[in-house]
């Protein structure tokens, strides 16, 4: 058919053509009143209260009021097909917001509330997807928290956490809720969670090993089913209520002015099951909440991170993270995922802004913490790090690679770290990060030296058969004259396949005459074997010390120099206190019958066997040091059975030996140095 437009049918045609395009492009078109309207469903029509709350996205920024706001790798609408949507998406890994090691896309509100006044949260949504990768014998692996209060101020502690949580192959999740004490004191470490079940299992519910699952809860959720909670806090006491289709209503109150934790004695099972093993053991303040403005939270906080179980075996789940690659995560499951219908929010008219919390943790995570603001001795200190850099002011100072500080889900830490390959002292086969302190003194006038710490790695490759492998020296005193020999090295070493390992120290004779080609150590086991303990074979460990430490098990010693006498002492729970006392002045092994039977297994067989000097240290001048002293390097056993272990190096590749676990890595949260003390007033 011939269809021919006039010129009086022109405009009219036009007026249609265009018309369809903007509709086919959905784009913007007019409503039966004139009035512009659009096809895009932004959160904000969906659910029309951000006004009230601010939003902190997957990378950590913080958007603000999300008005007319979508962002489709973490916040948007959709639609199920029956209904409008707001997703909050949150991958495994990616930038964090504040100090937690978690990735949330989570509103947090405006303005903060006294727990007295009256003031409500309400949510209807459903969670569709938890990581598929985690540690099962972490109770945070597999979870997402969908609801929170949250204090702004003091230790900014969260008496409510909504938790949702599913084990992988599991066709149904757990649903509980969490308290968290607000912590006495200023030392927030010891805080804590006890866990209420509400369909399913509670928080302390893990697996005996990794891959080790409990069974399906009977009464659990399933990914897509709906969950309603409501809570609200009104003269002290928070009433929480929860309801879902087809299972049993729970309504719980908690009083949030009034502890029932302020003393040890009140500590729930619970809490010693999971949280006492890793020190988490502190006790709430008597009115709680009572002196805190709070305020309400609501979206994805993604509970599985990639951080190692040994760092804190509570929080930190070890999941896949792709380095971060947000595609990737997405990809293969290893993000949280939930979506809300509706929500409410009411807030008392006391309620003031809550500016000073976001101002506080807005871009804290990308914020660099230098480890001199959290061990602040670093200015009596100069450094050599693993790649051979030498470094003497160490203020606002730190390196990425070796000399950083990390957070483990409850404190900063200064990390040290060193390849079992780089590039060390003149004197050293080893390859160190380490602190050297820039006082030098004789055992005479002395010295103190402190540190509380947790190794986090040794290597994982060495030859069984060498005293040296699989450890680290973790703190020294070293002499600065003579032969520049350690009159104390305080080492942790580890078996491969062992969950503990030991501490000890080593003694080394301050050698007679000029040739130091004699010189030997004598070890003091501290808490499992000491220095002599060897394999039979390159692949053959001695079975594990019953009373070791295990990576990750914090610890602390001293050394104190008083007078020319040496005490060594050293303390972590659970474990008896060791102290030790050595004469730096006056030697006991002047002669070759002085020689200790362990010195003639180890290093007579070499030709070390030579005495000491009859003062020892006297009038040597000395120095602390601190921080990772790898033992174990690439050498052939052949040219030293004590101290070549043979350890993987790949050519001194530090990315491929920190890939496959050839390196040492300890963490140090307090340190002091300072004149020395009298053993009788420490």
């Amino acid at each position: 058919m011939n269809f021919k437009i006039t010129k009086s049918l022109l405009p009219l045609f036009l007026m249609v053509i265009l018309a369809l395009t903007l509709n086919s492009c959905g784009g913007e078109a007019q409503d039966a009143k004139g009035e512009t309207k659009t096809d895009r469903v932004y959160p904000s029509n969906v659910i029309p209260f951000f006004d009230q709350f601010k939003l902190i996205l997957g990378d950590g920024s913080n958007v603000g009021h999300p008005i007319d706001f979508e962002n489709k790798d973490f916040f948007y609408a959709t639609n199920d097909g029956t209904q409008d949507w707001v997703v909050y998406k949150s991958p495994n890994a990616g930038n964090t917001h504040g100090t937690s090691n978690n990735i949330r896309t989570e509103l947090a509100q405006a303005k903060k509330w006294s727990a007295m006044s009256g003031n409500k949260l309400t949510g209807t949504c459903k969670v569709m997807n938890v990581s598929t990768t985690g540690d099962a014998t972490v109770a945070a692996s597999y979870s997402v928290v969908i609801g929170q209060i949250h204090s702004a101020d003091g230790h900014e502690n969260e008496p409510f956490k909504l938790f949702y949580k599913k084990f992988p192959g599991h066709k149904k999740g757990s649903v509980f809720w969490n308290y968290e004490i607000n912590t006495l004191g200023d030392d927030n470490s010891g805080r804590w969670d006890f866990s209420y079940p509400i369909w399913g299992y509670d928080f302390s519910v893990v697996g005996k090993e990794k891959n080790d699952f409990p069974e399906e809860p009977k009464d659990g959720i399933e990914l897509g089913e709906e969950i309603t909670y409501e809570v609200e806090v009104k003269d002290g006491i928070m009433n929480l209520k929860f309801m879902s289709e087809g299972h049993e209503t729970k309504t719980f109150s908690k009083n949030l002015i009034q502890s029932e934790y302020a003393t040890k004695a009140d500590m729930p099972e619970q809490v010693k099951k999971i949280f006492v093993p890793i020190g988490q053991d502190g006790v709430e303040r008597e009115n709680a909440y009572a002196e805190e403005g709070l305020f309400f939270k609501q979206g994805s906080y993604n509970q599985t991170n990639g951080k190692d179980p040994a760092v804190n075996g509570v929080w930190c789940a070890g999941a896949e993270t792709h380095g971060g690659d947000l595609e990737k995560q997405y990809a293969d499951g290893n993000y949280a995922e939930v979506w809300f219908k509706s929500a409410t929010v009411q807030v008392s008219d006391d309620a003031i802004s809550n500016e000073g919390y976001f101002a506080a943790n807005d871009g804290l995570a990308k914020k660099t913490v230098y480890p001199n603001e959290v061990i602040p001795f670093m200015d009596k200190f100069k450094m050599l790090l693993a790649d051979g850099t030498n470094v003497d002011d160490l203020v606002k100072f730190e390196h990425k690679d070796f000399f950083y500080t990390v957070i483990d889900g409850t404190r900063r830490w200064v990390a040290y770290k060193a390849p079992n390959s780089g590039v060390t002292s003149k004197n050293s086969s080893n390859t160190r990060t380490e602190l050297h302190e820039k006082r030098e003194w004789t055992p005479e006038q002395g010295g103190k030296l402190t540190g509380t710490c947790k190794v986090m790695h040794v290597s994982t490759s060495g030859d069984a058969r060498v005293s040296a492998a699989y450890s680290t020296v973790i703190g020294q005193i070293h002499s600065g004259e003579g032969h520049e020999n350690e009159p104390c090295k305080i080492f942790y070493k580890k078996f491969p396949g062992h969950k503990k390992g030991s501490v000890f120290w080593n003694y080394e004779i301050n050698t007679a005459g000029e040739d130091n080609s004699g010189r030997w150590d004598f070890s003091y086991p501290v808490w499992g074997y000491d220095f002599s303990v060897v394999g039979s074979n390159p692949t053959d460990f001695p079975a594990e010390p019953k009373d070791g430490i295990e990576l990750g098990e914090e610890f602390s010693y001293e050394i104190n120099v008083h007078k020319g006498i040496m005490y060594v002492t050293f303390t972590s729970e659970g474990h008896e206190t060791k102290t030790f006392t050595k004469n730096l002045i006056q030697s006991e092994y002047t002669t070759k019958a002085d020689i200790p039977e362990q010195t003639q297994k180890l290093f007579v067989p070499m030709g070390q066997d030579g005495v000491e000097r009859k003062s020892a240290y006297a009038g040597e001048l000395n120095y602390f040091k601190q921080g990772a002293y790898n033992q174990s390097n690439g050498k052939a056993p052949e040219k030293n059975m004590v101290w070549c272990p043979g350890s993987e190096t790949y050519g001194g590749d530090i990315a491929k030996q920190y890939e496959n676990g050839d390196y040492t890595e300890v963490w140090f949260r307090e340190a002091t140095i300072g004149e020395s003390t009298s053993p009788n007033k420490n």
